[in-house]
């Protein structure tokens, strides 16, 4: 779904359309499979439902897993969506580290199990 483009971008090509929510997000299996191979590092119990982040056009998204969704498919909150949609478009998926920086960046913290 997504190859090696940068030392912190995988690139993939999606189906990007608008939907009536409030976040955006991909299928719960596409994003739980994208989590685990992307971003777990295979120690312990690692959290598949983090938020993904990414770029498309020019601005960061944090994306979540729902069933709703058709694999292959981003689907982006009717706001934040271009008269130019729905379409197929190259999606740019932040790697571990920097998506980590960037929903720091927006307040997120990552579970801590204690």
């Amino acid at each position: 779904m997504f190859e090696r483009f940068s030392s912190g971008y995988y690139l993939g090509e999606l189906y990007v359309e608008p939907h009536d929510g409030d976040r955006a997000a991909i299928q719960r299996a596409d994003h739980e499979r994208v989590n685990e191979q992307l971003y777990a590092d295979g120690e312990g119990i690692e959290r598949l439902d983090a938020p993904l982040v990414m770029k498309l056009d020019s601005g960061h998204i944090p994306v979540d897993g729902d069933e709703g969704v058709p694999s292959g498919t981003l689907a982006v909150p009717r706001p934040l969506a271009d008269d130019d949609l729905p379409s197929r478009r190259n999606v740019l998926l932040a790697d571990a580290d920097r998506a980590e920086s960037l929903l720091r960046w927006e307040g997120w913290e990552p579970y801590v199990d204690v």
